[in-house]
């Protein structure tokens, strides 16, 4: 395994990471637009918190797909084409999300009412069905030798990846809760507090769950026993730190805290696969590993000198453009009847 193998891997998992982080929180304000907000003001409101961003944060989720295929063509091919129906749920809720955004602010009501449960139920489809994605990946699949999936219903769906696909639906919705808290006053606010301080303790029993799943349905331990018993612990530490600065009142903390839990799952996710990028569960023999799935060195030496010209530049502007924005939104005034 060469260094720039290595780098790409790490890279992608930086991107991974980086989309669940800003866009986590997109999805747990989808969902709340229906669970969270109680009329259409309130509604409005939530919306506002992600309006001029939503967008852009799901770049990131575009642009790690776009470095597998350029950098690791053959786990691309292979990930794609077996997930081919997971990956096509996954699409039509990014579809009904942008179209539910744009619809709900042109649609008078109960027209509007439609999109507000449209953006929803988007909002929802994508983190359950990637954490399916990631988590029955790390369970191992049916591939062959020639990496072609011989995968039936149970493969995806079974005990560990419907715990993981719930688990991080709920962590995107605790997220974007805590993103609410942070961007809105008044009720919305409140609520928002009183709502992440009951879901931490649900939280807390799925974490347990999950990661007794994860001893005992994947190979982490035994592959990367060290790495694995930290990265759990950080996920539990994170999810501690946000449910008390939530009783303390400190949002900001909050959520930063919900997304590094987000981060850390990321990233116990790419240190179990390591070396890997795809699991066998026919034979080891067949894993698709790092150094087999790669590109040519010279594609991967292109890429990393674009990055590195290029990436700057995206940071710098989504840094300022979430410091433009930085305000948090009030209730719309209901003008008066004259």
């Amino acid at each position: 395994m060469s260094f720039l193998q290595l780098l790409w891997f790490i890279l992608i998992g930086v991107l991974f990471a980086g989309f669940f982080f800003l866009d986590g929180f997109d999805y747990g304000v989808g969902m709340a637009v229906e669970t969270l907000a109680h009329d259409e003001s309130e509604r409005d409101q939530v919306v506002q918190t992600i309006g001029p961003v939503w967008d852009a944060n799901e770049v990131w989720l575009i642009t790690a797909g776009g470095a597998m295929f350029a950098s690791f063509p053959y786990w691309y091919a292979s990930l794609f084409s077996g997930y081919y129906l997971i990956l096509l749920a996954i699409l039509a809720g990014l579809i009904i999300r942008g179209v539910s955004f744009e619809f709900r602010s042109k649609s008078p009501m109960p027209q509007k009412r439609f999109w507000d449960w449209a953006l929803a139920i988007g909002s929802a489809i994508v983190p359950f069905f990637l954490g399916i994605m990631f988590v029955s990946m790390i369970h191992g699949m049916p591939i062959d030798a020639n990496g072609n999936f011989h995968a039936g219903f149970f493969d995806y769906f079974n005990w560990i990846s419907v715990v993981g696909g719930i688990a991080l639906l709920l962590l995107t919705y605790l997220h974007g809760i805590n993103y609410i808290a942070l961007k809105t006053t008044g009720p919305v606010q409140e609520r928002a507090r009183n709502y992440a301080e009951f879901l931490y303790w649900i939280l807390y029993a799925g974490e347990v769950v999950f990661a007794l799943l994860l001893i005992f349905m994947t190979d982490f331990m035994s592959v990367h026993p060290i790495g694995t018993i930290i990265m759990l612990v950080l996920i539990v530490g994170f999810s501690v730190l946000a449910h008390v600065e939530t009783f303390a009142g400190h949002e900001l903390i909050a959520f930063i805290s919900s997304g590094l839990t987000l981060v850390s799952l990321v990233v116990l996710i790419f240190i179990g696969l390591f070396p890997r990028v795809l699991i066998s569960s026919i034979s080891p023999k067949y894993d698709l590993l790092i150094q087999n799935a790669s590109s040519t060195e010279y594609t991967l030496v292109v890429m990393t000198i674009a990055t590195c010209c290029l990436l700057p530049f995206v940071l710098a502007y989504t840094i300022w453009a979430y410091w433009i924005f930085r305000k948090r939104i009030a209730m719309p005034a209901i003008p008066e009847v004259k």
